[in-house]
């Protein structure tokens, strides 16, 4: 796991190594082990590195093929590097190093472009043919790894981070105020190529880039839909149980100590019991946060169920004073504005990970192929009420009722089914504090209501999830365990995992009032019981309603919403904020994610108007 950067001049003017230097420093926490900078005509290339695979000076970036043709940097891991090594080797090539890079570079000697169809990984990588003198840049399926750039009239910048970027643009960005717009309306980021910043994009997942003397051009190389058949569909849950622990033990191959961030739900549970039962390692280190009893959040009584089993488990307990003291770094290492404190609790997961080990293994992605998150009954009522199965539509809503005690999944099913424009009314109309002009400017642009909110299917709705939801939540795992030095796996996200699983049926996806059927089935006297039927437990949740009544949180937010604050002049009513602000303050209202949001857009204006 590396930082990656360059700079393509298409005027054939010489890079200025400064430049390469000044990215390099800004993104130093994501390759503190070693640096290098290759320099050819009109393209530069510089490179941070992260030792994980060969940790010797062999690894060292930028790297040169055995023919002299190619030189890459590359940001990632590929899984299957030991298969594609004895592959290439059969097929005449000889390696000089033990890395997956050479691997990498080979492969793309050996079978250009198609070789990406190989790799079973997470990857950015950008390469610079000598002879034609032009660069492909490539991205992994689903968006682990990232690649941001901005592409002017005399050259395209890219790096693996939006603030190496800012370093050194001649001109300040403006505001994307489209992306702003999701963000307070739809609490949804980087569901399409822009980022916050107008004129920085990130090259979109599962696409390649051609960069030439001429300028830049993006194709799509994968599509998760175009991979999708009943043909791959599983026949039962020993199957996904197989597939599942190959995953995890491709992502084991490390030359450095590894450990899970365990949150006590299903997910992450899953990988550690795999690896202290299959695996054997119960030497393993787990990271997790914790809060006091009964506090939101708070999922000790779950993670400890590992207790006698994983020996060294580590703590870290977030709180009002931690998230007032790291506001600022947390809010320059994300570089755009953040919808929930959850993704807080992740940060200082990883920083505790940092001490102890350098790769971890995580559960992202099992929500988005197995349907975790809550309003997916809601969609998948509405398919089988489509589809008239009204029979098995009344069994599973009776199911749902019975074990979740909630409306949600009805009222879901309700939204989806509005037309388009009333499902982004109704979510302006729930704030109730943005202002008339930002909504007027942008209420009729944004895709989020067609694109991510108007599946009839189950299927299509995880498969959309993947194209426009899934990559901000690998963003923040990216940023936050990369501002540590760690470099964060998921094995959930194997191609061949996700394929099989969104394959299936949505039978084998919710049944009986329950999502993840499959997992619970194939997970039984593997997981605690406990854990393997909860029915409550979705992402970094923390006791965010008491951390914003706090001296401290209280004063920020007072300043924030007060009249003259950036968000203030843009985007929010202050007087709205106040009466929302101060009846949330007595304990009359809960609008915590609201509250935040406005604290991470007002910091982050503060930020790049610095």
């Amino acid at each position: 796991m590396c930082g990656i950067c360059g700079v393509i001049n298409f005027n054939n003017n010489p890079v200025e190594e400064s430049m390469l230097r000044i990215m390099m420093a800004s993104m130093k926490h994501r390759g503190p082990d070693d640096e290098g900078v290759l320099i050819e005509g009109f393209t530069g290339l510089g490179f941070v590195r992260l030792s994980i695979l060969d940790l010797t000076d062999a690894g060292h970036q930028p790297m040169i093929s055995g023919d002299g043709r190619y030189v890459i940097v590359y940001n990632g891991e590929i899984f299957n590097y030991i298969e594609l090594r004895d592959d290439l080797i059969k097929r005449g090539y000889q390696f000089r190093t033990r890395t997956d890079t050479e691997v990498l570079l080979a492969a793309y000697t050996e079978w250009g472009v198609q070789c990406l169809e190989r790799l079973n990984g997470m990857w950015a990588f950008v390469i610079y043919d000598k002879v034609a003198r032009t660069c492909f840049a490539s991205r992994d399926r689903y968006g682990i790894k990232p690649l941001y750039y901005v592409l002017e009239e005399n050259r395209v910048i890219f790096s693996s981070e939006i603030s190496a970027l800012l370093h050194v643009l001649k001109c300040k960005p403006g505001i994307n105020e489209e992306a702003v717009f999701d963000y307070l309306v739809f609490n949804r980021t980087d569901h399409n190529e822009n980022t916050f910043y107008s004129g920085i994009r990130k090259l979109p997942h599962g696409c390649n880039a051609i960069i030439t003397a001429q300028g830049l051009t993006i194709s799509r190389w994968y599509r998760l839909k175009d991979h999708l058949d009943e043909s791959k569909a599983f026949t039962g849950p020993e199957e996904f149980l197989s597939l599942m622990t190959d995953s995890v033990g491709l992502r084991l191959r490390s030359d450095v100590p590894l450990g899970v961030c365990l949150s006590g739900g299903l997910d992450s549970s899953g990988i550690v019991s795999l690896l202290t039962g299959c695996f054997g390692l119960s030497e393993i280190n787990t990271f997790s946060a914790i809060y006091e009893k009964g506090q939101k959040g708070d999922e000790s009584e779950f993670i400890k169920e590992y207790q006698g089993i994983v020996r060294n488990m580590r703590f870290t307990t977030p709180d009002a004073r931690s998230l007032y003291e790291d506001l600022e770094d947390f809010v320059r290492i994300h570089t755009e504005p953040v919808p929930d404190t959850g993704v807080y609790a992740q940060y200082k997961v990883m920083q505790l990970a940092g001490k102890h080990a350098v790769v971890t293994l995580d559960g992202q992605g099992a929500d988005e192929i197995m349907a975790g998150y809550h309003y997916f009954f809601g969609v998948y009522f509405q398919e089988l009420a489509r589809r008239a199965r009204l029979v098995k539509l009344a069994s599973e809503v009776l199911h749902y009722l019975s074990k979740h005690n909630s409306l949600y999944g009805l009222e879901t099913m309700a939204y989806f089914m509005l037309p388009e424009a009333l499902k982004t009314r109704t979510r302006v109309y729930e704030k109730g504090y943005l202002r008339d002009d930002f909504l007027m400017r942008n209420r009729h642009k944004s895709i989020l209501s067609r694109d991510l909110y108007a599946s009839h299917s189950l299927s299509d709705s995880l498969i959309d999830h993947f194209e426009y939801k899934l990559e901000h939540l690998l963003k923040w795992e990216d940023l936050n365990s990369m501002r540590f030095s760690v470099e964060a796996r998921v094995p959930y996200l194997d191609h061949r995992l996700v394929e099989r699983t969104l394959s299936s049926s949505s039978e084998m996806i919710i049944n009986k009032g329950m999502t993840k059927s499959i997992m619970r089935e194939c997970m039984k006297g593997i997981i605690p019981e406990k854990i393997r039927m909860r029915k409550d437990k979705i992402g970094f949740g923390t006791p965010q309603d008491e951390w914003f009544r706090s001296p401290q949180l209280d004063k920020i937010v007072t300043d924030v919403i007060s009249p003259g604050s950036h968000i203030t002049r843009k985007y929010i009513k202050p007087e709205v904020a106040s009466v929302i602000f101060n009846r949330y303050r007595k304990g009359n209202l809960s609008m915590t994610k609201e509250i935040w949001k406005w604290i991470s857009l007002e910091m982050w204006h503060r930020m790049i108007n610095s």
